[in-house]
C-alpha cells in the first residue's frame, strides 16, 4: 500500500456522512425485519428476542454487502483509502516487536516498514486531529531515522511493500 494525500475536509465530510448511513439503515432496516417477522410469527408470551436479533444480523450483513459493493465509489476514495490504511497499520503492528528486531539487525525491509507505519499513523493522527499521538510519533520517527542513520539505510515509505511484514 501507498500513502496518499487525502483531504482532511472531505475525508471528515464524508466520513461523517457514511457513519449517519449506516446507523440509519442499521437503525430503520433492523426494526422493519424485526417488526416483519413478529408480525408473521407471533409469540404467545415473552420476548421477541430472536426476531430482533435476526432483524440487526441481516441489516448488518447488507450494510457490509453494500460497504463493500461501493468501497470504489469516487465519493468513499478517502473512507475507503483510511480504512486500507488502517488494516495495513494493523499488519505492521502485529509484527512489530519483530521488526525492531530486524531493524536492530540493520534489515533495510524493516526499515522501510517501519518507516510506513510512523508516516501512516502520522497521516492518521492527522486526520482524526490526534495531536497527542502525533508527540509520540515524531520521538519515534526520529530515532528510527537515527537507527537508519547508523545502519547506511534510506528511509523511504513509498518503498514499503505488505510482504516485508509477512515475511516475518
Amino acid at each position: 500500500m501507498q500513502l496518499l494525500d487525502v483531504d482532511k475536509v472531505r475525508y471528515r465530510s464524508h466520513i461523517k456522512r457514511v457513519i449517519v448511513m449506516v446507523i440509519a439503515v442499521l437503525m430503520a432496516g433492523s426494526l422493519t425485519i424485526a417488526q416483519v417477522l413478529i408480525t408473521f410469527f407471533p409469540a404467545a408470551q415473552g420476548t421477541h428476542f430472536h426476531w430482533n436479533l435476526i432483524g440487526v444480523t441481516a441489516t448488518a450483513i447488507v450494510v457490509l454487502v453494500l460497504l463493500r459493493k461501493y468501497k470504489t465509489h469516487p465519493y468513499m476514495f478517502e473512507v475507503a483509502y483510511v480504512w486500507d490504511l488502517k488494516q495495513a497499520l494493523n499488519q505492521v503492528i502485529r509484527k512489530m516487536t519483530k521488526l525492531n528486531a530486524a531493524a536492530q539487525q540493520g534489515r533495510e525491509p524493516a526499515f522501510q516498514a517501519l518507516k510506513f507505519f510512523y508516516e501512516g499513523s502520522r497521516q492518521l493522527a492527522n486526520l482524526d486531529d490526534n495531536a497527542i499521538a502525533l508527540e509520540e510519533l515524531e520521538i519515534k520517527h526520529h530515532q528510527l531515522q537515527r537507527d537508519a542513520e547508523a545502519h547506511g539505510v534510506i528511509l523511504d515509505a513509498g518503498a514499503y511493500k505488505e510482504s516485508y511484514v509477512r515475511s516475518l
